[in-house]
C-alpha cells in the first residue's frame, strides 16, 4: 500500500505510515533531530544539491523538505534491495506563494536532484504559462497541453500562474488544459512530475474548483516572502557576486525603503527576490553613469554604491 505524504502547516512533509511503522517511528530520533545531522558522504547527489540550496537566503523548511524526500525515495531503494514492501509514489508538487519567492528555481534545483537519483531521465524543466496550454479553438488546446507534456517526460512542467486555467467558467479552454493534464499525470505519473505555481490565495480558490485535483498534488508546499533582513542580505550576495558594495548611507536608505514599502504595500503587488535585483541592476546603471560624468573611476569608487545610485521604482515615475 502506498504512503501517502502530506505537507504540515509549517510547510514540512509528512509521510503517513500505517500503525505499525508508526510504533517503530515512535522509537526512533525525532525527525528534526535527524535532519539537521551531517548527511553521511556517500550521498553525494544530496550533498551537491545541498552546496546550491546553500547559496540561497531563508527557505529552511523547503531545504529539510528536499531531505526528507531524498531519504524517503533512497530508503525506498533500499526495502526494494532487500526485498521489503514499496510503493511508488506520484511526486506532482503545488507551490504557494508571491512572486520572487524562490519557487522556479527550487523547481529547477528538484529537477537535478531527482535526474542524480534517477527518479527522472533528465531532469529539465519546461518552464510554462495559460498562454502556453490554451489554445483558440475545441481540441486546440488538448494538443498544445500533450505537447508540452511530451517535452516534459523526463523532467518537470512547471505552470506558473496555475489559477488561471480555473477562470472563465464553463465554456473556457483552460478546463479542457486541466482535464489533459490530469489524464497525463495518471497515465504517466512516474515519466514526468508536474508542478503548478501561483498566489496562495488563488491556488487555495483553484483547488476548491476543482475538488479532484487535491488529491493529485501529494506535496503542496508554501513559498512565505522573504524577511526585510532577508532581502538585505538578497542584496548583499548579488552585489557580491557582480563585485560590488553599498556603502552605509546606501544600506540604510535601501532598508528604509523596503520597510515603508512593506507597510504600503499588499503583499501581492511586492515581488520580493525578484524586486530587489531590479533595484541592483537599475542602481548599477545609474552608479555608471554618475562615475562617467565625474570621471572618477578609481577602483573604491567602482566598487561602490552610494545612496544617490540606488533608484527604485516609485522615483522613475516621479
Amino acid at each position: 500500500m502506498e504512503q501517502p505524504i502530506r505537507m504540515k502547516n509549517n510547510g514540512q512533509i509528512n509521510i503517513v505510515f500505517n500503525a505499525e511503522n508508526r510504533k517503530a517511528l515512535q522509537k526512533d530520533l525525532p525527525i528534526k533531530e535527524i535532519l539537521v545531522q551531517e548527511i553521511p558522504h556517500q550521498h553525494v547527489a544530496l550533498k551537491e544539491i545541498e552546496d546550491e540550496l546553500k547559496s540561497l537566503v531563508g527557505m529552511e523548511e523547503m531545504k529539510r523538505m528536499i531531505k526528507e524526500i531524498y531519504a524517503w525515495i533512497y530508503i525506498n531503494k533500499q526495502r526494494e534491495a532487500k526485498g521489503l514492501k514499496t510503493g511508488r509514489q506520484a511526486l506532482h508538487m503545488m507551490f504557494k506563494g508571491n512572486p520572487g519567492t524562490g519557487k522556479t528555481t527550487v523547481a529547477r534545483l528538484i529537477g537535478k536532484l531527482f535526474q542524480k537519483m534517477n527518479v527522472l531521465s533528465k531532469g529539465h524543466l519546461i518552464e510554462a504559462e495559460r498562454a502556453d496550454l490554451v489554445g483558440e479553438y475545441i481540441g486546440h488546446t488538448a494538443q498544445k497541453t500533450r505537447d508540452l507534456i511530451k517535452k516534459a517526460i523526463g523532467g518537470i512542467l512547471f505552470i506558473d500562474e496555475a489559477y488561471s486555467l480555473g477562470r472563465g467558467g464553463e465554456k473556457d479552454f483552460g478546463k479542457e488544459a486541466i482535464d489533459t493534464l490530469v489524464k497525463h499525470m495518471e497515465d504517466r505519473q512516474h515519466e514526468f512530475i508536474l508542478i503548478l505555481a501561483g498566489y496562495s490565495r488563488e491556488m487555495e480558490y483553484f483547488l476548491s474548483l476543482n475538488p479532484g485535483l487535491h488529491s493529485r498534488f501529494p506535496l503542496v508546499i508554501d513559498f512565505p516572502d522573504y524577511t526585510i533582513e532577508q532581502l538585505m542580505e538578497i542584496a548583499d550576495r548579488m552585489l557580491q557576486e557582480k563585485e560590488y558594495i553599498m556603502n552605509r548611507d546606501a544600506e540604510r536608505k535601501l532598508r528604509e525603503h523596503l520597510i515603508i514599502l512593506r507597510s504600503f504595500r499588499g503583499p501581492i503587488s511586492f515581488s520580493n527576490g525578484r524586486y530587489i535585483r531590479n533595484i541592483i541592476e537599475k542602481s548599477i546603471r545609474a552608479q555608471a553613469m554618475r562615475l562617467l560624468l565625474e570621471d572618477s573611476f578609481e577602483k573604491s569608487d567602482l566598487l561602490t554604491l552610494t545612496s544617490q545610485d540606488l533608484i527604485f521604482e516609485d522615483e522613475e515615475k516621479e
